[in-house]
């Protein structure tokens, strides 16, 4: 290892390599991320809880595996003794969810995990606290009345995003390499873009969930990393079955690392820079997007210009997101509902407007939408459809971070300005942001791929193969 190198600034599968060398322990890059937290979090706000001496308990057990290894050959954990962090939406053992909301008690027993936390623990993830996010992830921000205002570490005068903003940031400014999100209309691909780091929206069923999310099968799991290759590692193992999930995906035993550098020459990509109905992408964003689409064709894909021919889907997303806010609302008591965010309240009010058969017209909508991205994307029965789809992530970058409630909620408000997200929720298809560029104000930019349903492998491939030619790169904290 350079002895100028900050741990804290290592990528997962760059620490699992000093790891099985020696020339770095778990116990000195647990210590070089807290060490980064204490400084940084208190700005950043992207941590809600830091867990006690359990995560300093854990590094020392994965070094004693990783000395065992070396001298031995004993197995080790595919993430062993990795510091890796939880969204406050995850149920997590020991620690308090409290999903950004004065209305849950954190003075309880806390004692079962997700199937995504245990999957990590039981790879030998050090698991470091959890996540800020808005109330209920309600949101494409990170601002909520219990956790205040998260920033994003780039500039911190801008939101990360959310409702994965939190995540985001922690992964930015090394306060671990690896992060699990959650997606119910963009939030995990929203911070990515905003943030700089790489975020993927699996197949909806893919990773296991449990509880489910109050608002439905537009939610899904997914990683947060400063690299594709990180990624993957997380997909084998946050994928594993777990039978709680009556909603989840056959386990398929996919090793996401396998294919990983497999390219993407020959492959149909359409570009789509609106998707046909987005009026208005920031030119910066729009340049950097139409520059990626040409460096994908240079690595050997076709590239050709087309639109997914659906529209505008906001008042579907917002309908079925606003029903899922009036289940929980309608499940507080008055006096719980008196603290609740602004923002969620609305949304809740809005979402008891809807009748049942509203609902079912919504439904019904969401369905047709699916079915044409299914009949588009090239499978079995469509050889000549396109193997991948190309986007912008959003179509602005990061705006300024402002307090809960800053602006009346509506369906614009909490959605219209990332018109390239939500689509995918409903349709369910994997797609992830990756970075391709800066604004001249030093903000980053999100290149949004998207995969045909249970094509996760391809989208990290095609990601992978991107990446290659333009690395991710983290912020510089030097003026934070």
């Amino acid at each position: 290892m350079n002895d100028s190198q900050d741990l804290a600034d290592c990528t997962a599968t760059e620490l699992l390599a000093l790891f099985k060398t020696g020339e770095a322990s778990p116990v000195e890059a647990h210590a070089a991320v807290m060490r980064r937290i204490e400084v940084f979090n208190p700005i950043l706000k992207a941590f809600c809880h830091i867990a006690g001496e359990e995560p300093a308990r854990s590094a020392i057990k994965s070094e004693a595996a990783w000395s065992g290894h070396r001298k031995s050959g004993a197995p080790v954990r595919a993430l062993e003794g990795v510091p890796t962090s939880i969204k406050d939406i995850i149920l997590t053992q020991g620690m308090p969810t409290l999903r950004g909301s004065h209305t849950i008690d954190a003075n309880q027993a806390w004692e079962v995990d997700a199937p995504a936390t245990a999957r990590l623990k039981e790879a030998g993830a050090v698991i470091l606290g959890k996540t800020s996010t808005p109330e209920f992830g309600c949101k494409g921000e990170t601002n909520s009345p219990r956790t205040g205002i998260t920033r994003n570490p780039w500039n911190t005068a801008k939101t990360p995003g959310g409702s994965s903003g939190g995540t985001a940031a922690a992964v930015a400014a090394g306060m671990g390499p690896l992060s699990v999100g959650t997606d119910g209309a963009g939030s995990v691909r929203i911070p990515a873009a905003f943030c700089g780091n790489f975020g993927l929206k699996p197949s909806f069923g893919r990773v296991p969930a449990y509880p489910l999310s109050p608002f439905g099968s537009v939610a899904h799991l997914g990683p947060h990393t400063m690299s594709v290759q990180d990624s993957a590692m997380m997909m084998n193992v946050i994928t594993q079955p777990d039978a709680r999930d009556w909603t989840s995906l056959p386990y398929d035993g996919v090793d996401y690392l396998k294919d990983l550098e497999l390219g993407i020459k020959g492959l149909r990509i359409a570009f789509s820079p609106t998707l046909g109905y987005v009026k208005n992408v920031h030119p910066e964003v729009a340049t950097a997007v139409k520059q990626a689409a040409m460096d994908l064709e240079a690595l050997g894909a076709i590239v050709e210009s087309a639109d997914p021919g659906f529209e505008d889907p906001l008042e579907i997303t917002t309908g079925l997101w606003f029903l899922g806010a009036a289940t929980v609302w309608n499940s507080l008591t008055s006096d719980q509902q008196k603290v609740t965010d602004p923002d969620f309240r609305a949304e809740a009010e809005m979402g008891n407007q809807l009748s049942a058969q509203d609902i079912q017209k919504l439904n019904i909508r969401r369905g047709a939408l699916g079915s044409q991205m299914r009949q588009w994307m090239k499978s079995a029965a469509n050889p000549q459809g396109y193997d991948l789809l190309i986007s912008p992530a959003v179509s602005i970058p990061a705006f300024d971070a402002k307090p809960a409630g800053h602006t009346p909620m509506n369906a614009q408000a909490m959605l219209g300005w990332t018109p390239f997200s939500y689509p995918f929720n409903l349709t369910q298809q994997p797609a992830c942001s990756i970075p391709c560029g800066l604004t001249s104000d030093g903000l980053p930019i999100g290149l949004q791929i998207v995969g045909p349903m249970f094509g996760d492998a391809l989208v990290l491939r095609a990601a992978r193969a991107y990446e290659k030619l333009r690395p991710i790169l983290r912020p510089s904290l030097n003026n934070l």
